[in-house]
């Protein structure tokens, strides 16, 4: 799943790379939903992830100092043949090449339309606030680079089964540490009226867990036809 949002110039877009990244994970293990490979359980909550892994250029976005250092490095890419074109970025959040947006990649496909919407309005909060951040002066959070590599690994690992790493690398349990994410962007939820809505769908992720959750109880109960049925809504919701 990618999620646009619209932010006022490129500038501003590369602001929010920077900002964001720290919570890429957690919202990794809140869309988790690739838990099977070729019919088997891969162990992982989000395989696609891993599987994005194999890409050249993937992962977690680097820092940039501005919008110049991203074209140059994006462009010095390009000049070594090891993208053909900006489409071949496959961090898990970028620029849009096409629209004025931060575009956010690190999402798996949902099963319930309703969670995609939470999530895209989560992610919209994230950007407004990094926004605000921006505007404030705020200091850009200092995160060395493979404790962000290993936190986007250990959420496509584990989900919501397991403890989530915060911006400042300290480890919480999965629940706390999305009411921290919550509180993080609440007064741009608030702000869109989305307060309500996203808490309660956060509310019903916890209890009923990810779509990885739910598609391993189906494989267990009824083997690879029950996690169709449950893909496809045929079936009864576990």
């Amino acid at each position: 799943t990618h999620i646009h949002v619209a932010v006022p110039d490129r500038e501003a877009g590369v602001q929010v790379l920077n900002r964001i990244r720290p919570w890429l994970p957690t919202l990794t293990a809140m869309a988790a939903n690739s838990p099977l490979w070729d019919g088997h359980d891969t162990g992982f909550a989000s395989w696609r992830t891993v599987i994005f892994s194999r890409w050249p250029v993937s992962g977690m976005p680097p820092a940039f100092r501005d919008a110049a250092d991203y074209d140059r490095r994006v462009e010095r890419l390009a000049e070594a043949g090891l993208i053909s074109d900006t489409g071949q970025l496959y961090w898990q959040a970028r620029l849009s090449s096409r629209y004025p947006t931060v575009e956010v990649r690190c999402l798996d496909v949902q099963l319930r339309a309703d969670e995609a919407v939470m999530l895209a309005a989560i992610t919209r909060g994230l950007v407004e606030t990094a926004l605000a951040e921006t505007a404030a002066g705020a200091p850009v959070p200092d995160c060395a680079p493979e404790m962000l590599q290993a936190a986007m690994w250990h959420a496509a690992r584990h989900g919501l089964d397991d403890t989530l790493v915060d911006p400042g690398g300290t480890p919480h349990r999965a629940g706390d540490m999305l009411y921290e994410f919550l509180r993080h962007v609440a007064p741009a939820l608030d702000a869109s009226g989305d307060t309500r809505q996203v808490t309660s769908l956060i509310h019903r992720l916890l209890q009923d867990g990810t779509g990885a959750d739910r598609q391993r109880a189906a494989l267990t109960r009824g083997g690879l036809p029950a996690v169709t049925d449950l893909i496809s809504a045929r079936g009864t919701m576990p």
